[in-house]
């Protein structure tokens, strides 16, 4: 462990010299600022852990002496230091791993109606609401992009930001088939059916991040979809953007205004197009991704809900629940917290930092 560390403390000690001897180059100092900061809990801890280790070895020294009042008051401090090795070491090893830049950032979720028919959209409305309601116990925002509704109390596709202290970082891990089993209110005989829906989790993306010339979008603006009467748009505000390259195309038209709708489309684009070129070169995680989110075919799934047992599973963890309604209100973490976990341990065994059984 200490030879992974030696490097980061070097570092550190470097960026500090280094500060003294910038003169007027502020850009720089910043940069070096910024790196100093995302270093310092580390080397924090680095201490932390060598003192530590040093304080063991001492005790072990006294125990091996001949003063056997020293001896036995060593051997109560090893029981005391001991113990907080192992602590400390996966925190270390935690800290080590290589973190994902767009941890930070708001994320956009698209949730779409799969097989099912209008019990599928249903189900997406039921996981809209899920999202939205663990987003306000976390005092999150929401805020709707676009929506594309069934008429019957479901969506066919809602497309909605999040906005929060880590909102990427914890709800990334959600991409994917979800399966609901429960009988519809429509069905008379009682039977279960099957449906399901897909979730996206995508990063906001800032405009600096990820450039898109006018020459590779097309713009079309037209009428939103009206209630009839005196709320019909007799503007055109709508609009449908179509990037050229990929053939990508997104839609909004919740907006009052043309430019704010084209603002929203923007962002969603930028997001769709930044995970695109994530994929090409981490074409691993991109084939993890597509095994997750799939078609919609009821035969892929990453997560099911079950009504009549009361039961939700996560088929890539392994890990079940029966709290069916709490989870659907918003009661997220106990799921999130395991695969957190889950896919910590996976980095860390890829890494080389995981401990042997």
């Amino acid at each position: 462990m200490l030879d992974k560390l030696e490097p980061i403390e070097n570092r550190y000690k470097e960026i500090n010299q280094e500060l003294l001897e910038v003169g007027d180059d502020y850009q720089r100092a910043a940069d070096l600022s910024r790196e100093r900061v995302d270093l310092e809990p580390l080397v924090q801890i680095a201490a932390e852990y060598r003192d530590i280790l040093s304080q063991i070895e001492e005790a072990r020294i006294l125990m091996d002496g001949e003063d056997a009042e020293l001896a036995e008051l060593a051997e109560m401090e090893l029981a005391d230091l001991e113990p907080r090795v192992a602590p400390i070491e996966d925190r270390i090893k935690s800290m080590l791993l290589p973190k994902d830049p767009r941890d930070s950032k708001n994320v956009i979720v698209e949730i779409r109606a799969g097989a099912g028919g209008d019990e599928a959209g249903i189900f997406a409305a039921d996981l809209y609401r899920m999202y939205t309601r663990y987003a306000e116990r976390l005092k999150w925002k929401t805020e709707i992009l676009s929506m594309n509704d069934t008429g019957v109390g479901g969506f066919k596709e809602v497309t909605f930001m999040i906005k929060g202290k880590g909102t990427f970082s914890r709800l990334k891990h959600e991409s994917g088939v979800h399966r609901v089993q429960r009988v519809p209110t429509t069905e008379s005989q009682g039977r279960i059916h099957t449906s399901t829906a897909t979730v996206a989790m995508l990063a906001e993306v800032d405009e600096v991040e990820i450039d898109i010339p006018d020459r590779d979008i097309e713009i079309e603006v037209y009428k939103s979809a009206g209630a009839g009467g005196q709320n019909v748009q007799k503007n055109a505000t709508a609009v449908r953007i179509r990037h050229l390259p990929s053939g990508m195309v997104v839609s909004c038209q919740d907006e009052r205004s043309q430019l704010q709708n084209k603002m929203r489309a923007m962002s969603i684009l930028r997001a769709r197009l930044f995970e695109l070129e994530e994929q090409k070169q981490h074409e691993e995680v991109a084939e993890e991704r597509r095994s997750q989110v799939g078609s919609g075919d009821r035969s892929e799934k990453i997560r099911t809900y079950n009504y009549p047992q009361s039961r939700i599973t996560d088929h890539r963890i392994g890990f079940t629940t029966h709290n069916l309604s709490g989870v659907l209100d918003g009661d997220l973490d106990e799921i999130l917290d395991e695969l957190a976990t889950h896919h910590e341990a996976e980095k860390l065994a890829a890494a080389g930092l995981s401990t042997p059984d």
